[in-house]
């Protein structure tokens, strides 16, 4: 007769659960193997210039690797044999993550902004909201247009309605109607789409944010040469006065002396 064995006693206690067994043996690496971590007796081996070297033992493409100074590189583990190349990991690895970086930097997610108006909203919180509309068009993002209607305003499902159509309208050369205004509850949405794709908005600012850190760098060598240019202006003005004094003193002086002897012949 079979004897039971409670769940909770000492000998279930002992045994390793299934989550502590399968997180024993840690991560995954997903990076690929190289020289003496791959453990095929034979694969095909493609060269450092990417030629067609062949089906070659293991211990033959690694000699190959330490003859040419390089690393021996599975690139292929599911084929049969597995592909590996000759080629330096460490030198791989930098233009991979530089690579990776460069595509993460050029990389654009759309974003959805919204914005909240009332039917009887004020004209100048109108302007207000409607140059933020400007700003996330010209972004590249697209924007939720949400009307909020309270109390009787639901009865008046119209002036939201105008109220869509003259934002679109002013807007126009920025952006274009994505979604059509609908009804949604207490709610009127309609979605504005930009012309202008996201990828080229974020290469525009780029291009604003250099020529303005060009121009910041550039102001300072004109105001050091304006001083320069000045001191000579300011040397030559201290000049003017003294020989303009020396001209008009000598014909005065000649005068004064002049008039006795005249009077006195």
């Amino acid at each position: 007769m079979k004897s039971c064995v409670a769940v909770n006693s000492p000998m279930f206690a002992r045994l390793p659960s299934a989550a502590a067994r399968c997180n024993r043996g840690g991560s995954i690496s997903t990076e690929p193997r190289i020289n003496d971590r791959i453990r095929v007796p034979e694969v095909r081996l493609v060269g450092p210039s990417g030629e067609q070297v062949g089906i070659v033992p293991l211990a033959k493409a690694l000699e190959l690797a330490q003859e040419y100074d390089l690393d021996l590189v599975e690139v292929a583990a599911t084929a049969r044999p597995p592909v590996c190349k000759l080629m330096d990991y460490g030198k791989f690895k930098y233009e991979s993550a530089l690579k990776a970086r460069e595509a993460r930097k050029n990389q654009a997610h759309t974003v959805i902004k919204e914005m909240k108006l009332r039917p009887k909203i004020d004209p100048h919180d109108y302007d207000t909201k409607k140059g933020h509309v400007v700003r996330f068009l010209k972004q590249g993002d697209k924007v939720k247009i949400t009307i909020m209607f309270r109390g009787r305003e639901q009865s008046r499902p119209e002036l939201g309605f105008r109220l869509l159509q003259r934002l679109a309208s002013d807007v126009e050369e920025l952006g274009f109607i994505e979604s059509n205004p609908k009804q949604d509850g207490r709610n009127m949405i309609m979605v504005l789409g930009p012309h202008k794709k996201k990828t080229e908005a974020m290469a525009e600012a780029r291009e604003a944010a250099a020529a303005r850190k060009a121009d910041r760098q550039g102001r300072p060598a004109e105001d050091d040469e304006a001083p320069a240019a000045a001191e000579p202006a300011e040397s030559a003005a201290a000049a003017a006065p003294e020989a303009a004094e020396e001209t008009v003193d000598a014909p005065v002086g000649d005068e004064v002396s002049d008039a006795p002897e005249a009077a006195a012949s």
